[in-house]
């Protein structure tokens, strides 16, 4: 498929795709797959939305009692993109950077970024200056929309990296806040036609290598996740309440909390921050009849016998990690809850791998969502026969691009989206999860960089070095393991441990700390020096 002709003015993104002799085989092999040359995602999203469904039809909600009709949303989308254009300058193609909490007037900025032209650049609430300002030098944003509560942090990284960039809070009580502004708005706003190639999101990755990758995703993208996992495995119906503990920032919580939902015409139900136990709380007293989550999740809410306060659900998603076959068939065997697995990337967007209903095959991940096809490959790429593992490599309507990045070439093999991941596939066609290839750490849903964590560790004035792997763990998949030789002097014991738990949380996000410290006189090093991380998991199957 070639170029479209670009609505954007700024033409930073189109100017940094990768060469096109390194993208992945794209296929639009559906008839819901084929688009026109321009559209805009957020036009699609929530004004076909208001004018199939109703603009009185209640679009999202908040466990406080807040909600906001999908005319509503479609009014203070649009006033934000005035306020964008009219107050701030934004054209066309510019970046704006997005830090907030799942709350609905992050839902509003996002889509009035797309109808302004903008690229969104999502970003975690949890993230620290440390990590954000890496993001923010790759992407260059004019503008970040930032809850008022988490201002701070990236104030830090204008200060730093970006003395140009434009910080508009919202949610608090200065004349200048967004709410403010656009409640001076008319809300009447004529969307940017932009090419339905125009980047339209770009979505950092969880920087294993201490430097995170962008991806880079169309408008055509956002529709495509949606045609594909939601049409044909989703399913959602005009009266579900959707629930999803992801953020934002995380592809899969956007699909689920935004795409997914306006699409059908149902209703998301936006919670900032939950336990699993206070997450099915609220699916109980809210009326939601789809959550997604991850394992963890499901596996606490079972551990704590909770699992009846999802009794009401039609629907369970997990994805983020494997999702254990004991714990699908305990929800089955006492809800007749039968959990949607599936497996997606960041790079491809969200899920391209999963089975639901009658489909399921318990310990499957599932088969390819129509759409896309899939193949386990071996290191040159050739395809490998039933029961033989080898590497995951996935073609569809999305794939990898990253944003002027050499790493691209890692990706993409042959045409194919090398996920990372070690798969098996039955004579069915059903794909069975095997492991990760790389030192990606995930626990509880979360990618965590091995490497990052250590970077914060080695900052501790007692720390000479650290080494940082995953150590397997029934509850969250994984922890964070590190391993810390202390300077001359300095005793490693509890209080030490805490101390350095603390640190790391101040310099990354709080999910990234170590849970498990473990002091040791050295690290162990090859002959050229380099730490070899696999004798440090070796080791994590030894007692601390």
């Amino acid at each position: 498929m070639s170029p479209s002709a670009s609505a954007h003015v700024d033409t930073f993104t189109r100017d940094h795709l990768p060469a096109a002799r390194l993208w992945p085989t794209l296929e639009f092999t559906t008839p819901e797959l084929r688009y026109p040359t321009h559209l805009n995602a957020a036009t699609e999203l929530i004004d076909v939305a208001v004018a199939t469904y109703g603009a009185d039809r209640p679009a999202l909600r908040t466990p406080f009692g807040e909600t906001w009709t999908y005319g509503e949303l479609r009014r203070r989308a649009n006033q934000v993109a005035q306020v964008l254009t009219e107050d701030l300058g934004l054209v066309p193609g510019q970046r704006v950077m997005l830090r907030s909490p799942n709350n609905p007037w992050t839902v509003a900025a996002w889509l009035g970024v797309l109808k302004a032209g903008g690229v969104v650049v999502t970003t975690m609430a949890a993230l620290r200056a440390r990590e954000l300002t890496p993001i923010a030098e790759r992407t260059l944003p004019s503008i970040a929309l930032v809850d008022h509560r988490f201002a701070d942090e990236m104030r830090a990284v204008r200060d730093a990296a970006l003395p140009s960039l434009t910080i508009v809070e919202y949610g608090g009580t200065t004349p200048g806040d967004l709410v403010a502004r656009a409640a001076a708005k008319s809300g009447e706003f004529t969307d940017v036609r932009t090419a339905a190639d125009d980047v339209a999101l770009l979505g950092p990755t969880s920087g294993s290598t201490g430097v995170p990758k962008i991806t880079m995703h169309f408008h055509r993208d956002i529709l495509s996740i949606d045609n594909t996992f939601g049409r044909h495995v989703l399913k959602l119906a005009q009266d579900d309440v959707v629930a999803c503990s992801a953020p934002f920032a995380f592809t899969f919580g956007l699909g689920m909390l935004v795409v997914f939902p306006l699409r059908a015409g149902a209703c998301v139900l936006l919670t900032e921050a939950a336990t699993p136990l206070q997450l099915a709380e609220i699916v109980e007293r809210e009326g939601v009849t789809v959550l997604a989550t991850a394992p963890t999740a499901y596996k606490a809410i079972l551990r704590e016998g909770a699992e009846h306060r999802l009794a009401g659900l039609r629907t369970g998603v997990s994805a983020g990690e494997h999702l254990p076959r004991e714990t699908w068939e305990r929800l089955r065997d006492g809800l007749g809850l039968r959990v949607v697995d599936g497996i997606g990337a960041t790079e491809m967007l969200h899920i391209f791998i999963s089975a639901a209903g009658d489909e399921i095959r318990p310990g499957a991940t599932g088969r390819p969502v129509p759409g896309y096809r899939a193949a386990i490959l071996d290191v040159d790429g050739s395809e490998l026969g039933p029961g033989r593992p080898g590497l995951l490599g996935v073609i569809g309507p999305v794939g990898c691009r990253y944003l002027d990045d050499a790493r691209q070439r890692n990706y993409v093999l042959g045409g194919w989206n090398i996920t990372g991941d070690v798969f098996t596939r039955d004579e069915d066609g059903y794909f069975h999860y095997q492991s990760r290839t790389d030192n990606m750490i995930v626990s509880s849903g979360y990618n965590i960089g091995g490497p990052e964590v250590e970077a914060a560790i080695d900052t501790h004035p007692d720390v000479v070095e650290s080494g940082v792997v995953g150590r397997p763990d029934p509850e969250r998949g994984s922890v964070v393991c590190a391993f810390v030789v202390l300077r001359p002097g300095v005793t490693g014991d509890d209080a030490k441990v805490k101390e350095i738990q603390e640190h790391v949380k101040r310099v990354l996000a709080p999910y990234k700390y170590p849970r498990d410290v473990r002091f040791c006189d050295s690290l162990p090093r090859n002959v050229s020096g380099k730490l070899q991380h696999f004798r440090l998991r070796e080791l994590v199957q030894e007692p601390s």
